[in-house]
């Protein structure tokens, strides 16, 4: 995949580009992401998953959480429900359209850190991206569907500590609606989203975004 400079940290140019962050073409390279004409025989089953988000009373005012960590590169991740235990992680910045980047067709057991977001456990919105399917097969997050509210993510940082983050909302969108500034937009407390796909193939390609949204809790 293309590597680019740092960013800054801002907002992937429109909802659509990001809604293609999460797995539909591998910008710059042209590969095929989720999914893949020709390939039908080897793709992951369609899936779909419960809009569903945690009570009031399971998110805790930003004052008592944990502090935010101190700015980390991540350096892998784990999810236990998913069986997702990686010690690599991809920087993904933005492409000379303004696009995020995602993670190759050959990247697809990797996830990817948008670089300019914070890094995980940061004060603000981390953003991670991994694949559901490929036109190679199932991914990183083949198993996607097992993740439910109050499981946990955590992610490996280069200083040797772990943020460990809390699924406090899951929802699945069309990427043509995908929900820009609910995911980019700033937060009082350390959070992260972590998006893939979902949904039917479409022209080629799943047609949703799935996303979960989780709080810091170590």
């Amino acid at each position: 995949m293309s590597t680019t400079t740092k960013p800054s940290k801002q907002q992937p140019r429109t909802a659509g580009l990001v809604a293609a962050s999460a797995l539909a073409v591998a910008l710059g390279g042209g590969l095929v992401g989720c999914g893949g004409s020709g390939a039908s025989a080897a793709l992951a089953p369609d899936v779909n998953v419960k809009n569903v988000a945690a009570q009031p009373a399971g998110q805790p005012p930003a004052e008592k959480g944990p502090k935010p960590l101190k700015a980390s590169r991540p350096t892998g991740l784990t999810i236990p429900s998913a069986g997702v235990g990686t010690n690599t992680m991809l920087d993904l910045g933005l492409d000379k359209n303004q696009e995020l980047e995602v993670p190759s067709v050959d990247d697809a057991e990797k996830p990817g850190w948008y670089t300019g977001a914070v890094t995980p456990g940061e004060k603000g919105p981390s953003i991670l991206v991994a694949h559901y399917d490929t036109a190679k097969g199932p991914a990183l997050l083949r198993n996607v569907a097992k993740m439910k509210i109050n499981d946990s993510i955590e992610v490996k940082r280069a200083d040797g500590s772990t943020a460990t983050f809390k699924i406090r909302e899951i929802q699945q969108v069309d990427k043509k609606d995908f929900p820009t500034n609910k995911v980019y937009g700033k937060t009082d407390r350390p959070e992260l989203r972590l998006i893939t796909c979902g949904g039917p193939i479409k022209d080629g390609h799943r047609s949703d975004n799935i996303i979960f949204f989780a709080d810091l809790v170590k």
